[in-house]
C-alpha cells in the first residue's frame, strides 16, 4: 500500500480547492497536493486494450511550462518567436518575442480568452516560461522566465496587478530563467525572487503587496517553496544553492537552515518528506550528486543531518520530482538511470542499465504520476510516451507503453519534450513546443 506521504501537508487553501469542487482537478504545479497523486485517474489494464483517446488538439508555441486545470478551464503559457531557441546547455541566448497566457475550454480546447507581451530572452533554454500557471479561486498566477509575474481575472483575462520581479527587487533571473513554481498559501503568494535579502518573497495574492521578504542566496535556485506540517506547526521549506532552510509561512522567521553546495547552481526539485517508523524525513537532492536527508524534530521545528552528498548511493535529480512510496524514494538520478532508494538508509536496491538506449524507459527522463488506489504509475517520458508500470523495492516492470506526443525541444543532442501533464475527471493534458493535447486515459465506462 503506498503512504501518501504529502496528504497531510497540503495548505489550507489546496484543501479548500478540493472541498469546493467535489473533485480533484489540477490547480497548477503537480495537481492539488503538489505531489502528483491523481486521486481521479483510473489507470485501463493496459493501452493495447484502453489505448488513450485524443479528444481534441490546440495549437501551442514554446515552453516548458505544463497546463493547469480548473473549472473547465485549461490555462497554458507559451512563447512566440521567430528566432532559433536551441542554445548549448550552461549557455546564455538572447532572443526576442512574446510571452503569452491563454485559457482554453477544457472539453473543446477551444480558446477563451489569451493575452501576450513583448519579452526578450537571455537565459539559456530560451525555449519559453517554464512555470505552470497556478488557479486559486478567480485568480490566475504565471511567473515567466524572465520574470514577470502577472495575476489574471481568471474568467477573462483581465491583469489585476503584475511585477517584473528583476526590476523591483534589482536581480537577474537565474541561467535557466525563473523556474521555482510560486506557491498559494493561505492570502499569500509566495515566490522566489532573487537580490539582496529577498530570496524569497510573500505578496498578498489579490493586491500584490509585498507582505515579508526573507533571504540572501549566492544563486536563485529553482526550488519551489513547499509547506510541510512537522514539529508542531507548519514549516515553509525553501532551498537554494546555499542551504536548505525552514520558515514560519505568516512572518518568514527563520526556523531552521541547514548548509547545503548545488554544482552550478542546480537545484530544482521540490522538497519531499517521508514518514518512516515514526520519524519524519526530508529529502533534497540536485547535481552534481548533492544530496541530503534531514530528521525533522517531532516536538519542534529543528532539523538533524542523517547524511548529505552520499555519491555512491541515494538519488540525485535534475529536472524532474521523485516521490515516496512507503520506505521508497523512486526517480531518475543526474545520470538518466531510474532508480529505488531505500529511506531513511540512502541504498540504492535498483537502477535501471546505461547508456539511453539500454535503459527500459528508452529515455533519461519522465514525470511519474501516482494514481490514488492503484500499485502502478503513469510515467510521461521525455519521448513523448506514456508508461505504464509497476515500481517495487525489487525494481521497475514496465507494463505497457504508447507515444502520445512528439518531442520538439533540443537537449543535449536529443529531442525531449519537458512539460509536466497536468490531470483532470481522468483525462491528461499534456503540450510540447507546437500544440496542447487531451487525451481520455481512464475507461470511460468508469
Amino acid at each position: 500500500m503506498r503512504l501518501f506521504a504529502g496528504c497531510q501537508f497540503m495548505s489550507l487553501a489546496l484543501l479548500t480547492v478540493l472541498s469546493s469542487t467535489g473533485f480533484a482537478e489540477w490547480p497548477g504545479w503537480m495537481g492539488v497536493g503538489r505531489d502528483n497523486r491523481p486521486t481521479d485517474l483510473t489507470l485501463p489494464s493496459d493501452f493495447q486494450a484502453v489505448p488513450p483517446a485524443v479528444l481534441w488538439k490546440a495549437p501551442a508555441a514554446g515552453g516548458y511550462a505544463g497546463p493547469a486545470v480548473q473549472g473547465g478551464n485549461v490555462y497554458i503559457a507559451d512563447y512566440q518567436t521567430s528566432a532559433d531557441s536551441t542554445v548549448p546547455n550552461f549557455e546564455r541566448k538572447k532572443i526576442t518575442g512574446r510571452e503569452r497566457v491563454r485559457c482554453l475550454d477544457a472539453q473543446s480546447g477551444e480558446e477563451k480568452w489569451s493575452h501576450a507581451y513583448p519579452v526578450s530572452y537571455s537565459i539559456s533554454y530560451p525555449a519559453g516560461p517554464r512555470c505552470t500557471p497556478i488557479v486559486d479561486g478567480d485568480r490566475v498566477y504565471t511567473l515567466g522566465a524572465e520574470g514577470e509575474l502577472i495575476c489574471f481575472q481568471a474568467s477573462d483575462g483581465e491583469i489585476k496587478w503584475s511585477k517584473n520581479l528583476p526590476r523591483e527587487y534589482s536581480t537577474k533571473p537565474a541561467l535557466w530563467g525563473y523556474a521555482s513554481h510560486p506557491l498559494i498559501d493561505g492570502e499569500k503568494l509566495v515566490c522566489v525572487v532573487g537580490g539582496t535579502g529577498s530570496h524569497l518573497v510573500a505578496f498578498n495574492k489579490r493586491t500584490g503587496e509585498e507582505l515579508w521578504r526573507q533571504g540572501t542566496a549566492s544563486e536563485q535556485g529553482y526550488v519551489p517553496p513547499t509547506i510541510i506540517q512537522a514539529g508542531g506547526v507548519r514549516q515553509l521549506i525553501i532551498a537554494n544553492p546555499d542551504a536548505v532552510s525552514s520558515l514560519d509561512p505568516e512572518s518568514g522567521k527563520p526556523y531552521w537552515s541547514t548548509p547545503y553546495q548545488a554544482t552550478n547552481g542546480s537545484i530544482i526539485m521540490s522538497p519531499v518528506t517521508a514518514q518512516i517508523d515514526g520519524k519524519t524525513y526530508l529529502y533534497v537532492a540536485g547535481y552534481s550528486n548533492k544530496n541530503l536527508l534531514l530528521e525533522l524534530d517531532d516536538r519542534k521545528p529543528a532539523a538533524t543531518v542523517v547524511w548529505q552528498d552520499i555519491n555512491k548511493h541515494a538519488l540525485s535529480p535534475v529536472n524532474v520530482q521523485p516521490i515516496v512510496d512507503g520506505k521508497m524514494l523512486y526517480g531518475f538520478d543526474q545520470n538518466g538511470a531510474l532508480m529505488g532508494v531505500e529511506l531513511p538508509s540512502g541504498d540504492r536496491q535498483w537502477q535501471t542499465g546505461q547508456p539511453i538506449a539500454e535503459r527500459p524507459l528508452r529515455s533519461a527522463t519522465a514525470f511519474i504520476l501516482a494514481p490514488k488506489g492503484d500499485d502502478r504509475y503513469l510515467m510521461f517520458t521525455e519521448l513523448g510516451d506514456l508508461v505504464i508500470a509497476r515500481l517495487t523495492t525489487e525494481g521497475y516492470e514496465e507494463i505497457d507503453r504508447t507515444n502520445v506526443i512528439e518531442p520538439t525541444s533540443v537537449a543535449f543532442g536529443r529531442r525531449v519534450v519537458w512539460s509536466a501533464p497536468a490531470v483532470d475527471q481522468g483525462r491528461l493534458f499534456i503540450r510540447n513546443d507546437n500544440e496542447v493535447i487531451c487525451l481520455q486515459v481512464s475507461p470511460k465506462s468508469l
